[in-house]
């Protein structure tokens, strides 16, 4: 898998995954709490963590299937 590749995975999940984490964060201080206030830090290490794991578990099962054939 090329690097373009791996960068390209990498942004589509930490997109996701900031946005989701986000919007989650809000409603359960919301609902909770009853003041809405997002966790940016949470949601920021977590969409960091998911890009990078994500991205590598992408880039290996494409390399594996390519060696095969």
């Amino acid at each position: 898998m090329k690097t373009k590749a791996y960068i390209t995975s990498f942004v589509v999940v930490f997109a996701v995954s900031f946005v989701v984490s986000v919007v989650v964060s809000y409603l359960y201080a919301l609902l909770v709490h009853g003041s809405g206030a997002a966790d940016w830090e949470t949601s920021l290490r977590l969409s960091i963590t998911l890009g990078i794991i994500f991205a590598w578990l992408t880039g290996r099962g494409v390399d594996s299937k390519e060696q095969k054939s």
